[in-house]
Protein backbone atom coordinates (compact mmCIF):
# COMPACT_ATOMS: atom_id res chain seq x y z
CA UNK A 1 0.00 0.00 0.00
CA UNK A 2 1.43 3.46 -0.96
CA UNK A 3 2.46 5.28 1.99
CA UNK A 4 0.73 9.27 1.85
CA UNK A 5 4.12 10.39 0.73
CA UNK A 6 4.32 8.13 -2.52
CA UNK A 7 0.90 9.44 -3.24
CA UNK A 8 2.25 12.68 -3.60
CA UNK A 9 4.93 11.92 -5.57
CA UNK A 10 2.88 9.98 -8.05
CA UNK A 11 0.48 13.02 -8.25
CA UNK A 12 3.11 14.60 -9.36
CA UNK A 13 4.69 12.24 -11.69
CA UNK A 14 1.31 12.84 -13.28
CA UNK A 15 0.92 16.25 -13.63
CA UNK A 16 4.58 16.49 -14.68
CA UNK A 17 3.16 13.99 -17.79
CA UNK A 18 0.19 15.62 -18.68
CA UNK A 19 1.95 18.70 -18.65
CA UNK A 20 4.48 17.62 -21.32
CA UNK A 21 1.46 15.65 -23.25
CA UNK A 22 -0.35 18.99 -23.46
CA UNK A 23 3.14 21.20 -24.73
CA UNK A 24 4.61 18.48 -27.56
CA UNK A 25 0.96 16.56 -28.63
CA UNK A 26 -2.09 19.08 -30.03
CA UNK A 27 -3.89 16.09 -32.19
CA UNK A 28 -7.52 16.55 -30.48
CA UNK A 29 -7.36 12.72 -28.58
CA UNK A 30 -4.15 13.20 -27.38
CA UNK A 31 -4.88 16.30 -26.01
CA UNK A 32 -8.05 15.08 -24.11
CA UNK A 33 -5.82 11.92 -22.57
CA UNK A 34 -3.12 14.63 -21.26
CA UNK A 35 -5.98 16.43 -19.64
CA UNK A 36 -7.69 13.30 -18.46
CA UNK A 37 -4.06 12.60 -16.73
CA UNK A 38 -4.07 15.97 -15.00
CA UNK A 39 -7.37 15.72 -13.69
CA UNK A 40 -6.37 12.57 -12.54
CA UNK A 41 -3.97 13.81 -10.73
CA UNK A 42 -5.86 16.62 -9.09
CA UNK A 43 -8.35 14.35 -8.25
CA UNK A 44 -5.43 12.45 -6.30
CA UNK A 45 -3.87 15.97 -4.56
CA UNK A 46 -7.60 16.99 -3.51
CA UNK A 47 -7.99 13.15 -1.69
CA UNK A 48 -4.87 13.86 -0.01
CA UNK A 49 -5.52 17.18 1.14
CA UNK A 50 -9.19 17.36 1.10
CA UNK A 51 -10.06 20.10 -1.26
CA UNK A 52 -11.95 20.59 -4.20
CA UNK A 53 -10.40 19.16 -7.32
CA UNK A 54 -11.22 22.35 -9.51
CA UNK A 55 -9.13 24.32 -6.95
CA UNK A 56 -6.48 21.94 -7.14
CA UNK A 57 -6.81 22.50 -10.88
CA UNK A 58 -6.76 25.99 -11.25
CA UNK A 59 -3.11 26.21 -9.08
CA UNK A 60 -1.85 23.60 -12.22
CA UNK A 61 -2.82 26.05 -14.65
CA UNK A 62 0.28 28.42 -13.29
CA UNK A 63 2.83 25.61 -12.87
CA UNK A 64 1.96 23.70 -16.18
CA UNK A 65 5.74 24.62 -17.46
CA UNK A 66 7.04 22.95 -14.54
CA UNK A 67 8.00 19.82 -15.58
CA UNK A 68 11.20 18.89 -14.34
CA UNK A 69 12.60 19.17 -10.03
CA UNK A 70 12.68 22.56 -8.47
CA UNK A 71 15.50 23.51 -6.69
CA UNK A 72 16.13 25.28 -3.55
CA UNK A 73 18.88 26.73 -1.03
CA UNK A 74 18.28 26.29 2.44
CA UNK A 75 20.85 28.29 4.95
CA UNK A 76 21.89 26.51 7.89
CA UNK A 77 23.01 28.78 10.68
CA UNK A 78 24.64 27.23 14.06
CA UNK A 79 25.30 28.32 17.39
CA UNK A 80 26.87 26.71 20.24
CA UNK A 81 25.49 23.61 18.34
CA UNK A 82 22.07 24.79 17.96
CA UNK A 83 20.03 25.56 14.49
CA UNK A 84 18.51 28.99 13.41
CA UNK A 85 14.96 28.68 12.35
CA UNK A 86 12.15 30.35 11.43
CA UNK A 87 8.51 30.37 12.26
CA UNK A 88 6.73 31.04 9.26
CA UNK A 89 3.39 33.59 8.73
CA UNK A 90 1.42 31.35 6.62
CA UNK A 91 1.52 28.13 8.64
CA UNK A 92 3.19 28.82 11.85
CA UNK A 93 5.29 26.09 11.55
CA UNK A 94 8.93 26.24 11.69
CA UNK A 95 11.64 25.66 9.00
CA UNK A 96 15.18 26.51 8.08
CA UNK A 97 15.52 29.96 6.02
CA UNK A 98 15.56 29.08 2.72
CA UNK A 99 13.43 29.35 -0.61
CA UNK A 100 13.60 29.09 -4.32
CA UNK A 101 16.95 29.94 -6.54
CA UNK A 102 15.90 32.97 -8.98
CA UNK A 103 17.01 33.01 -12.64
CA UNK A 104 20.95 34.31 -12.53
CA UNK A 105 21.68 33.15 -9.01
CA UNK A 106 24.47 30.31 -7.76
CA UNK A 107 23.22 28.08 -5.30
CA UNK A 108 25.02 29.94 -2.48
CA UNK A 109 24.02 33.60 -3.95
CA UNK A 110 20.26 32.21 -3.23
CA UNK A 111 20.69 30.81 0.19
CA UNK A 112 22.43 33.96 1.42
CA UNK A 113 19.65 35.84 -0.33
CA UNK A 114 17.36 34.06 1.49
CA UNK A 115 18.55 33.95 4.95
CA UNK A 116 18.93 38.22 4.76
CA UNK A 117 15.17 38.08 3.10
CA UNK A 118 13.82 35.76 5.95
CA UNK A 119 15.81 36.83 8.76
CA UNK A 120 17.63 40.03 8.17
CA UNK A 121 21.43 38.51 9.08
CA UNK A 122 23.95 38.97 6.33
CA UNK A 123 25.63 35.45 5.90
CA UNK A 124 28.69 33.82 4.36
CA UNK A 125 28.67 30.08 3.04
CA UNK A 126 31.28 28.51 4.63
CA UNK A 127 30.71 24.54 3.19
CA UNK A 128 27.77 22.28 1.57
CA UNK A 129 25.91 20.30 3.74
CA UNK A 130 24.37 18.27 1.27
CA UNK A 131 22.08 17.94 -1.85
CA UNK A 132 18.32 16.29 -0.95
CA UNK A 133 16.03 15.08 -3.28
CA UNK A 134 12.56 15.79 -1.50
CA UNK A 135 10.98 12.49 -2.47
CA UNK A 136 13.47 10.58 0.18
CA UNK A 137 12.67 13.75 2.93
CA UNK A 138 8.59 13.19 3.83
CA UNK A 139 8.02 16.39 2.04
CA UNK A 140 4.51 17.46 1.66
CA UNK A 141 5.03 18.77 -1.60
CA UNK A 142 2.86 19.07 -5.22
CA UNK A 143 6.64 18.85 -6.76
CA UNK A 144 9.90 17.56 -6.48
CA UNK A 145 13.06 19.53 -4.80
CA UNK A 146 15.88 19.42 -4.76
CA UNK A 147 17.06 20.90 -1.47
CA UNK A 148 20.95 21.96 -1.78
CA UNK A 149 21.56 23.03 2.13
CA UNK A 150 24.36 25.15 3.40
CA UNK A 151 26.37 26.01 6.25
CA UNK A 152 26.30 29.58 6.57
CA UNK A 153 28.15 31.92 9.19
CA UNK A 154 27.12 34.80 10.21
CA UNK A 155 28.86 37.60 12.76
CA UNK A 156 28.23 36.92 16.40
CA UNK A 157 26.64 40.20 17.43
CA UNK A 158 23.79 40.02 14.54
CA UNK A 159 20.31 38.98 15.64
CA UNK A 160 17.58 38.21 13.44
CA UNK A 161 14.37 40.44 12.65
CA UNK A 162 10.87 39.85 12.19
CA UNK A 163 9.84 39.92 8.09
CA UNK A 164 7.41 39.58 5.33
CA UNK A 165 8.02 35.66 5.59
CA UNK A 166 8.64 35.22 9.34
CA UNK A 167 7.64 36.20 12.65
CA UNK A 168 9.73 34.32 14.94
CA UNK A 169 12.80 33.10 15.03
CA UNK A 170 15.28 30.68 17.92
CA UNK A 171 18.14 28.78 17.94
CA UNK A 172 17.07 24.88 18.61
CA UNK A 173 18.87 21.71 19.63
CA UNK A 174 18.37 18.24 18.25
CA UNK A 175 15.93 17.94 21.73
CA UNK A 176 13.97 20.66 21.50
CA UNK A 177 12.62 21.34 18.11
CA UNK A 178 9.18 23.23 17.18
CA UNK A 179 6.22 22.14 14.97
CA UNK A 180 8.23 21.51 11.91
CA UNK A 181 7.36 22.22 8.33
CA UNK A 182 7.15 19.62 5.71
CA UNK A 183 10.50 17.67 5.06
CA UNK A 184 12.31 19.38 7.83
CA UNK A 185 11.00 16.63 10.51
CA UNK A 186 13.48 14.20 8.69
CA UNK A 187 15.91 17.07 7.21
CA UNK A 188 16.71 18.60 10.70
CA UNK A 189 17.68 15.36 12.81
CA UNK A 190 19.88 14.23 10.04
CA UNK A 191 22.06 17.78 10.05
CA UNK A 192 22.11 17.30 13.66
CA UNK A 193 24.10 14.21 12.81
CA UNK A 194 25.87 15.74 10.04
CA UNK A 195 27.11 18.17 12.82
CA UNK A 196 28.41 15.44 14.70
CA UNK A 197 30.56 14.08 12.18
CA UNK A 198 27.98 10.86 12.10
CA UNK A 199 26.67 11.36 8.49
CA UNK A 200 28.92 11.90 5.55
CA UNK A 201 29.38 15.77 4.27
CA UNK A 202 28.24 16.95 1.75
CA UNK A 203 25.93 14.06 1.36
CA UNK A 204 24.14 13.68 -1.69
CA UNK A 205 20.97 11.85 -2.30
Amino acid sequence: MPSFHELYQLADELRAIGAQGLHFNHLEYDVHRYRRVLEISARLLAALEQREVNEVLAEFHGIMQQVSPRIGADAVVVRENKILLIQRRDSGLWCLPGGGVEIGESLTEAAQRELREETGLQGKVVRLLGLLDSRHWKALSKFQNYYAMFQVEVEPDQEPTPTLEACAFGYFGEDELPPLFSSHSTRLPFIFRQLRGEETIPYVD
